[in-house]
């Protein structure tokens, strides 16, 4: 049994992308490693997350949502880190990865790196090219969707090793030093399949409107959850093909623009660097695809 790593997230009636976070934390840490908080009690969470370990919390709907669930998710972390060596913790639609071009797991990675640290993955947004991608993902999601964009607001510093706090959405910590290490990458989700980013948003939609607030700033909630915030689906696809296809598959110079750019945010006692949006998309290497 291993206690070099475990991973948790928080979900609510997300069996697509909670069938695919289990599939990969399960595979490379094994279940018993993964902590899938139940908001709502979910029977399809419960029966889909079984034999992971599953807390279930009510899911009455609340304008401080996000702010309530980053101050579990830091608790949990604090606890779990008494248990083993690295804590990942993320959303649900997020994956943690290493380049197989490394010739390590993600657990022979974690194995070999020391604790007491927080380390911060390069984020990349799988999207699917409407254009070019039209299969379904009934299965893996790289091989069926091969297009990545440069995503630095997914830059997170998410494999917990040291006592710290999160910011709410997991976009900053208070540890002063940047760990961004070559190979290791964030997945973000949301945008891999066009059909299950319309079932997601419609509940997310569903979500903000029972909270009953009547703009964004009323709450302690995702943007990006407000059907205020969401404009035409279609449209955000078909944008992706527009992006700039990169040649190559180089992100050294992303990794070091994070680490020039590292600093205080302010006064409130944690660490950032700059996300700037970047107009440029990569079609992954072969070697990425099936990895989930």
């Amino acid at each position: 049994m291993q206690s070099t790593a475990c991973a948790v997230t928080m979900v609510r009636d997300d069996e697509f992308f909670l069938r695919i976070w289990l599939d990969y934390y399960g595979g490379h840490l094994g279940l018993e490693n993964c902590y899938v908080i139940n908001h709502g009690r979910g029977d399809a969470v419960a029966k889909l997350a079984k034999g992971a370990n599953i807390i279930g919390l009510p899911g009455d709907p609340h304008k401080n949502f996000d702010a309530k669930r980053w101050r579990l998710l830091n608790g949990i972390v604090t606890g779990l880190r008494g248990y083993y060596g690295h804590v990942i913790v993320g959303d649900v639609d997020e994956l943690v990865v290493v380049d197989p071009a490394s010739g390590k797991t993600l657990l022979e990675f974690l194995e070999r790196r020391r604790t007491n640290r927080v380390f911060t993955p390069l984020g990349l947004e799988v999207v699917q090219r409407l254009d070019l991608e039209d299969l379904p993902i009934t299965d893996k999601v790289l091989g069926p969707r091969a297009h990545v964009r440069l995503a630095p607001h997914y830059s997170k510093p998410c494999v917990i090793s040291t006592a710290t706090k999160i910011a709410r959405g997991g976009h900053y910590t208070q540890y002063d030093q940047l760990n961004a290490p070559d190979n290791l990458y964030l997945f973000h989700l949301k945008f891999c399949d066009f059909a299950a980013y319309q079932q997601a948003m419609d509940r997310r939609n569903a979500v903000t409107a029972e909270v009953g607030v009547e703009s964004v700033a009323e709450a302690s909630i995702g943007r990006h959850w407000f059907a205020e915030a969401r404009g035409d689906d279609r449209a955000e696809f078909e944008g992706f093909a527009a992006l700039p296809l990169a040649e190559g598959f180089e992100m050294k110079p992303f990794r070091d623009a994070m680490a020039r750019s590292f600093r205080p945010r302010g006064d409130t006692g944690f660490y950032e660097f700059d996300r700037p949006d970047v107009a440029v998309q990569f079609r992954l290497p072969d070697r990425f695809f099936g990895l989930f």
